[in-house]
């Protein structure tokens, strides 16, 4: 119970890391989405492009190119763990409200253009919320996911819950019963998410 309070502020951080960067990661998402889904094969590509670069390359060199590149710029290593974590995770939310934007029954648009709305206003006020209900599952995976790679802001030395794990671990000399504990840590954080996302999808699904 002495490493309580320890374990307290590693979770706090890593429950602060994961929130804003899953929120930044979500309008990143939404700009390459819109790209991919465009008419034209330059923005496409962009997209295609900033999709292949994540998926192709480690998380944890992407955290440490943002981290090397922006705190040599004199950004805060939170920040900088942050938008490394956003972008990353920006490209799977791309892949996720596109497929969902695309699961909309185009139909849907053409009345809307029929109704005297602009392209923008329809996708805006139609297709979007529909998107975004369907988009919420996987969206709650990928939330879970950033959540549990938060770890690894811990290689550039970020106190958050793995790193005081493996720190008090190795002052006690018990790695064990500190990993076993950060692993419960983890799934409480899991299980809140998991609650969080549940009401969401209940509360947009009780508004149709």
């Amino acid at each position: 119970m002495d490493t309580y309070p320890i374990f307290l502020k590693g979770m706090v951080l890593t429950f602060q890391l994961t929130i804003i960067s899953i929120f930044i990661a979500i309008f990143i998402g939404l700009f390459f989405a819109f790209l991919k889904i465009s008419k034209v094969k330059v923005l496409e590509l962009v997209a295609d492009a900033y999709i292949f670069l994540v998926r192709g390359t480690p998380l944890v060199v992407q955290i440490f190119i943002f981290y090397f590149g922006l705190t040599s710029i004199n950004m805060p290593d939170f920040w900088a763990v942050v938008l490394g974590l956003a972008f990353h995770n920006g490209a799977y939310i791309a892949e996720i409200f596109r497929g969902a934007i695309q699961s909309v029954d185009h139909g849907q648009m053409e009345a809307g253009r029929s109704l005297g709305m602009t392209v923008s206003l329809a996708m805006r006020r139609i297709i979007l919320p529909q998107a975004i209900r369907r988009a919420l599952p996987p969206l709650g995976n990928q939330f879970i996911i950033a959540l549990k790679d938060s770890s690894l802001a811990s290689f550039i030395g970020m106190y958050e819950l793995f790193n005081v794990a493996t720190t008090q671990g190795s002052i006690k000399y018990d790695y064990m019963s500190y990993l076993l504990i950060v692993a419960v840590y983890y799934l409480v954080l899991v299980l809140f998410f998991s609650i969080i996302v549940r009401i969401i999808e209940k509360r947009m699904a009780s508004s149709d």
